[in-house]
């Protein structure tokens, strides 16, 4: 109002002050104002209506008047001067309102954004017309490299090598910049229309380049709402091969503003083959490049290959020793069994990991396959009908992924031999090359008493772990009895332990059964006997060697993996599930969180009045009405109108939620990782970049294109 009140004025001397500096600072006589817009309840004061606006001015007298030549003149503005104070006027509350927002940044935040921390005030400076026009071309640039990724579409297009010599042929990235070209972008045709058409009209390092930005500034917009949320939690899953490299996917796990539980793929980091310079990588790319602070990091987690168990192991230790708040824990989309498999040191059971993994996927590429282990599978169980069926559509399934998988493999090792042999030794045309070639070669890897015997140890072994995994992945409830039940899995695998040579004459036995069944030879691995260079005593029994190279190590391995993965601190953060109201119930209201939240005690908002809050809270639900429910999972406990009237409470769960091991319960928040599985499944290796997957999987999340542009002509003047 005050603006408008300077500009009936017509005071341009006026015009670069503030609202706030016109309200302190200036006033206007009441005989500017209609009488309309005076309201004189009062005959000491006289009010103004919230509306007036001053209207009544002589902008005349003074001409008349000989004593005003020493007044303030009032100036006469043309257009173009009230537009350029006008921009003026904008420009400056633009720049004090960006300057703001990064003061509030940095103060909320204690660290330094990738794109150089805080900027200084620049006055504003209109552009050239060569620099708005240059603008304009790198938006549209982005616009392309933004649409090749959303849509997953490579940068490159044909194979040199598949091209004649002296032929050229465009990219895929210049191919969609000349269809834009030729659908009437006139800032791109302006740019290139004098250019050679067998010449690159931008190069690849400029791509690179670009495509860096709009990876940085898409990952910021995840980023930023981590900040915001305080806490968060890492995890990686299974390193994968970019374009002849190998990468680790980075995700993040944080609760948004509206109190979901969200899971986001962030990145790729290039994979250190030395795991203590993997570590300090790991830890500098999190903190440094993309900006966060560990110090609010609640957990770890890491989903990994075979062989690569003990180098994540070594990333995780490290970073426990710099914040011991970072709670290594399994992560809930993996079995617990399936982890220990591939975290075992032996080199049979990678082997065995890996034979099964092809094996399943060879079924899965081809449905004809599937319907001729069908037919096996129907034939070997006649007598037994629904456990042939049960097997049938596991085999549909993502079967290796399961917590009885060594299991599954057991029953079903007979059909899969008697299936891939007859696809082998098939002399029609029914099969191709492929199928035929690979189903020999896992035919006999199946058929090997090495695969046979680690198959059997691993699946009784894994056995005392398998329901206790499983409540892993259950709800909230069974998650919190199954850390009680942590003891009696250990005393069972130490028990086992002790009476080793008993156990193992038991498995062995199994083993040696299912190989005569398959009529596969019991004997030593022939890598042993060779290895001995006639060296070999003969004392040495298959049994025995079995004993010493796999069943001991094995089951002393999973042994120390448990008393790892679930130290006291992670304990003691699942035993806080007892907030969770169902959980109360179950429990009869009879809790103590006030011990185990003690962990998390600098995280709460009060932490003083953290006891009276707890005994409100159970209170709260142990006399709710009758047609009232407890909220079974953590996701419904915060979305609790009253949970604001708990604020410790609400801390307390949100922290609890973003430990890996508890699963995601809305899954529309938890697609990061299917959609990072779905474009490793859909992009060819060689054809894999880390900008574009990021792009890619992100694709719903909102871009600022001024920004990248922006970004770009700062780095690359």
């Amino acid at each position: 109002r005050c603006q408008r009140w300077v500009e009936n004025c017509r005071r341009a001397d006026l015009e670069d002050k503030t609202p706030d500096q016109l309200n302190k600072h200036y006033r206007l006589c009441a005989k500017h104002f209609e009488t309309s817009m005076i309201c004189r309840s009062s005959p000491y004061r006289t009010v103004l209506r919230d509306n007036a606006v001053p209207t009544i001015f002589d902008l005349t007298s003074h001409l008349n008047n000989p004593h005003s030549r020493h007044r303030k003149r009032i100036k006469e503005l043309s257009e173009d001067e009230i537009r350029t104070l006008k921009q003026q006027k904008i420009d400056e509350a633009f720049e004090r309102k960006q300057a703001t927002e990064e003061s509030n940044e940095n103060n909320e935040q204690n660290t330094i954004s990738e794109e150089g921390g805080e900027e200084q005030e620049e006055k504003a400076v209109p552009l050239t017309l060569e620099e708005r026009e240059n603008k304009d071309y790198l938006k549209s640039l982005f616009e392309i490299l933004i649409l090749m990724g959303k849509q997953n579409i490579p940068l490159d297009g044909h194979n040199v090598d598949e091209l004649p010599e002296g032929i050229f042929t465009s990219d895929n990235f210049q191919a969609l910049l000349e269809y834009r070209i030729n659908s009437g972008d006139e800032v791109l045709r302006k740019r290139f229309e004098m250019t050679a058409v067998n010449l690159e009209y931008c190069s690849k390092t400029q791509q690179k380049q670009m495509l860096e930005i709009c990876e940085n500034c898409v990952r910021e917009e995840t980023l930023r709402e981590v900040r915001d949320s305080h806490f968060f939690s890492i995890v990686t899953d299974e390193v994968v091969d970019i374009a002849g490299e190998e990468h680790l996917p980075v995700l993040v796990r944080f609760v948004d503003d509206s109190h979901n539980l969200r899971e986001e793929f962030i990145g790729f980091l290039p994979y250190e083959a030395d795991p203590e310079i993997l570590a300090v990588k790991f830890h500098a790319t999190i903190t440094e490049k993309w900006g966060l602070n560990m110090e609010y990091c609640r957990g770890q987690a890491y989903i990994v290959s075979s062989g690569f168990a003990s180098k994540m192991k070594v990333v995780a230790t490290r970073l426990l020793e710099k914040y011991p708040q970072a709670v290594y824990t399994l992560c809930s989309s993996c079995a617990l069994n399936v982890w220990l498999a591939k975290s075992v040191p032996v080199v049979g059971v990678s082997i065995a990991l890996g034979t099964i993994e092809e094996v399943c996927c060879l079924f899965n590429q081809s449905p004809q396959l599937l319907v001729e282990l069908d037919n096996t599978i129907s034939a070997l169980f006649q007598d037994n009908e629904e456990k042939g069926n049960e097997l049938k559509k596991i085999c549909r399934s993502q079967w290796t992924g399961r917590h009885d998988t060594f299991e599954v493999l057991v029953d079903l090792l007979q059909a899969l031999v008697l299936c891939l042999d007859a696809v082998s030794s098939d002399l029609s045309v029914r099969w191709n090359n492929f199928i035929v070639g690979r189903a020999f070669v896992l035919s006999s890897a199946l058929t090997d008493f090495d695969f046979i015997v680690t198959t059997v140890i691993m699946k009784n072994v894994l056995s005392f772990t398998r329901a206790f995994g499983k409540n892993l992945q259950g709800q909230t409830s069974d998650v919190f009895f199954a850390a009680g039940s942590l003891t009696a899995v250990l005393h069972s695998l130490n028990e086992v332990m002790e009476n080793i040579e008993v156990y193992h004459e038991f498995w062995f036995e199994e083993a040696t059964n299912l190989a005569t069944k398959l009529d596969v030879q019991i004997k030593l691995p022939g890598k042993f006997r060779r290895a001995q260079q006639g060296n070999f005593d003969p004392d040495t029994t298959s049994e025995n060697y079995y004993k010493e190279i796999l069943s001991v190590p094995t089951l002393e391995h999973i042994i120390q993996e448990l008393k790892d993965i679930f130290s006291e601190q992670h304990l003691k953060a699942l035993k806080c599930l007892s907030l969770v109201p169902s959980v109360m119930g179950q429990l009869k209201f009879n809790t103590s969180e006030e011990h185990h939240a003690d962990m998390f005690k600098n995280d709460l908002p009060n932490p003083d009045t953290l006891s009276a809050e707890l005994h409100c809270w159970r209170i709260k639900w142990k006399h709710r009405g009758k047609d009232i429910e407890l909220p079974a999972t953590i996701y419904e406990a915060l979305h609790l109108p009253d949970i604001k009237f708990f604020p410790n409470v609400y801390a307390l769960l949100k922290v609890l939620c973003l430990l890996p091991v508890m699963k995601v319960e809305n899954e529309k928040y938890g697609i990061g990782r299917k959609r990072l599985k779905a474009y490793l499944k859909n992009t060819l290796t060689e054809q894999r970049s880390s900008n574009l997957a990021l792009l890619n999987i992100n694709f719903d999340i909102k871009h600022d294109l001024d920004l990248m542009v922006d970004t770009y002509i700062k780095l690359y003047p």
